[in-house]
C-alpha cells in the first residue's frame, strides 16, 4: 500500500466504531462553542494584542526544505491574560515562479491529525507544484494534537487494552466491561491532561488560526480544510467573516446535526463503503467473502465478526485479532479504495486463522508504533469532540434502545457504531459547543466539497454545510473514498487550484468523477 494513502488513511481518522465515536463534530469527524464568545471581529482586544504581534522564531525543522516554530496562544480566551499555550507550525516557502499570493493554512482532520506531519508528509510535496509554487504552505499542530502540548490518556499497555475491549457488548457483564473502559479512558485524560482538557475546542482551535493568520502577515485566510477540518475552516468563517481569503472545506461536516445523528450518518457511510468494497471484491478471484453478492459477503463478514468473538484469531503478536480489532481493521481500508487490496489479502489470512495483516491495519488506523506506543491522535479526538458538542448517549440504556436505527443503518457495523457513542458520556470537561448552523455572513465566497460515497464524511453533509453557508459553493466528485482533492480527478484538481491561484470559484453545484 502506498504510504501516503496510508497515511491519509491514519490522519485523516474520524472516530468511529471501536475507536472513539462520539458525533464528529467538534465534528470527525461536529458543531462547537458559539461564535458569540469570539475576541470580536475587527482589532484583537487589547490583552490579546501581544498574541497578535508576537514574532515566530524560524528554525530547521529536520525535514529538507521545512522550518518550523513555536507561537504562543492563550490557553483560556475567556482570561487572555493568563497562562498561555505553545503551539507548533511549520512552513515551507513558495517556490516560485510567479507572484507569491500569501499563505495557505493546511489541517488533514481528525480531530487528532498532526497538520505539521500532513505538511511535511504530503501538502508541502504531494500538493499541486503551481499552488506550492505561489503560497507558502503553513501548518499548526491543534492545541492538543501532536506537538502542541498533546493531550494524553493512556500508556501504550493501557491503550492496547482499551482497543481489544468488546464493542458490541451481548450480556450485561459485557456492557459494564465496556462502560469501565470508557470511564477508564477519560479518568486517564482527565489526570494527565487536566490543565488543557477544558481549553481543546475548534473554536479555541480556530482563534489559534487567526493569530497565526495575522503574526504571518496575512489580512485574509487562504486554507484548506479536510475532514474535520471543514469543521475547523466553517468555524473560523463563522467568528471572522470578514477575514476570510480563499477557504476550501474538503470532505465537509454538517455542524447542525447533533451528535446521535451525526453517528449514524456516519454509520451508514461506512456501511455504503463497505458495500462498494464488497461489490468489487466478489468479482475477483478468490475474493475471501465470496464470489456471489455485496449483500452475501455483508453477511460472511458480519458471521467472520461473531466467530472472532468467540474465539479471537492468532497474530503472531502478543495481542490476538478479536472482533474489535478486525472491524477497526476492516474500517481503516474504507477511507481510500486504494486500500481495498490490501484489506482483500488482510480478510484472507485472517479468515484462515493468521490475524496479523488485519491487525497492522487495525494499528495504523490508531497510529500505534511497533514499539507499542500510540500518537496522540485518538486522545486528542475524544478531548475535541467531547468537549465540541453534548454526548450522543448518556447511559448504556439509552444505546441499547437505539441499536435498531444503528442495525438498520449498517448491519455490519451499526452495533459497534452505536456503542461506541457512549464514551463522551463519561468525559470529565462539560460540553462547551453545541449543534447549530453556521451561515458565516459577509464571508467570501468558500469551496465546500462532497464525495458521493465518502464513509466517514457522508456527502449530504457537505450538502447540508453548502446550504448553510452563505457564500458556499458546492463541489461534487462522484466516487468513493474519504475528501476529493488530490485523489486522482483531475476535475477536482482543476477546480480547486483555478479557485486558490485565481480566485475563480466553480461553478455551484458542479460535479466531477
Amino acid at each position: 500500500m502506498d504510504t501516503r494513502r496510508l497515511f491519509r488513511t491514519s490522519a485523516l481518522a474520524l472516530a468511529t466504531a471501536g475507536l472513539l465515536i462520539s458525533g464528529c463534530t467538534g465534528g470527525s469527524s461536529s458543531s462547537g462553542a458559539s461564535a458569540s464568545a469570539a475576541p470580536g471581529r475587527a482589532a484583537p482586544a487589547a490583552a490579546l494584542k501581544p498574541y497578535y504581534e508576537q514574532q515566530l522564531k524560524w528554525r530547521p525543522c529536520g525535514v529538507e526544505g521545512f522550518d518550523c516554530a513555536t507561537m504562543k496562544a492563550p490557553l483560556d480566551y475567556a482570561a487572555p491574560g493568563g497562562d498561555s499555550i505553545k503551539l507548533a507550525v511549520a512552513r515551507k516557502k513558495a517556490t516560485g515562479p510567479g507572484k507569491r499570493l500569501g499563505t495557505l493554512q493546511v489541517n488533514p482532520g481528525g480531530p487528532g491529525g498532526s497538520a505539521v506531519d500532513y505538511l511535511q508528509g504530503y501538502a508541502g510535496i504531494g500538493y499541486p507544484a503551481p499552488v506550492r509554487a505561489r503560497y507558502d504552505m503553513v501548518a499548526i499542530d491543534p492545541r492538543g494534537v501532536a506537538r502542541s502540548e498533546p493531550v494524553e490518556c493512556l500508556s501504550g499497555k493501557e491503550m492496547d487494552t482499551y482497543t481489544q475491549v468488546d464493542q458490541t457488548p451481548d450480556d450485561a457483564a459485557e456492557t459494564a466491561r465496556l462502560s469501565t473502559s470508557l470511564k477508564d479512558f477519560a479518568a486517564g485524560c482527565k489526570q494527565r491532561s487536566g490543565e488543557v482538557l477544558p481549553h481543546v475546542s475548534t473554536v479555541e482551535a480556530a482563534r489559534d488560526m487567526d493569530i497565526l493568520r495575522a503574526v504571518l502577515g496575512d489580512e485574509k485566510l487562504s486554507y484548506v480544510g479536510a475532514s474535520y477540518g471543514t469543521f475547523l475552516g466553517a468555524t473560523y468563517a463563522e467568528l471572522f467573516p470578514d477575514r476570510v481569503g480563499r477557504l476550501v472545506l474538503d470532505g465537509a461536516m454538517d455542524p447542525s446535526l447533533p451528535s446521535r445523528e451525526m453517528n449514524r450518518d456516519q454509520t451508514a457511510g461506512f456501511e455504503t463503503a463497505f458495500q462498494s468494497f464488497a461489490a468489487d471484491c466478489v468479482k475477483q478471484k478468490n475474493c475471501p467473502l465470496g464470489d456471489t453478492s455485496a449483500a452475501d459477503a455483508s453477511l460472511r463478514l458480519k458471521a467472520f465478526f461473531t466467530a472472532l468473538d468467540a474465539k479471537p484469531a492468532e497474530t503472531g503478536d502478543s495481542r490476538k485479532l478479536g472482533e474489535s480489532l478486525a472491524t477497526t481493521g476492516v474500517i481503516a481500508a474504507m477511507y481510500d479504495e486504494a486500500a481495498w487490496p490490501q484489506l482483500h489479502e488482510a480478510l484472507t489470512t485472517a479468515m484462515a486463522g493468521d490475524g496479523a495483516a488485519l491487525l497492522a491495519l487495525a494499528d495504523s488506523y490508531y497510529e500505534r508504533e511497533s514499539d507499542g506506543t500510540y500518537a496522540n491522535l485518538m486522545y486528542a479526538n475524544a478531548a475535541v469532540n467531547c468537549l465540541d458538542s453534548p454526548p450522543a448517549f448518556t447511559t448504556p440504556g439509552a444505546v441499547q434502545s437505539a441499536l435498531p436505527e444503528f442495525e438498520k443503518a449498517s448491519p455490519v457495523f451499526g452495533r459497534g457504531f452505536a456503542w461506541a457513542s457512549l464514551n463522551c458520556a463519561y468525559w470529565p470537561t462539560p460540553a462547551t459547543g453545541a449543534p447549530h448552523r453556521i451561515e458565516a455572513k459577509g464571508a467570501a465566497p468558500i469551496v465546500v466539497v462532497g464525495t458521493t460515497r465518502d464513509p466517514a464524511t457522508p456527502y449530504k453533509w457537505a450538502q447540508g454545510l453548502a446550504a448553510q453557508l452563505s457564500s458556499g459553493s458546492l463541489l461534487t466528485y462522484e466516487g468513493d473514498g474519504h475528501t476529493a482533492y488530490g485523489r486522482g480527478s483531475d476535475c477536482i484538481d482543476t477546480a480547486i487550484n483555478t479557485y486558490l491561484l485565481e480566485g475563480t470559484v466553480p461553478p455551484d453545484n458542479k460535479r466531477c468523477s
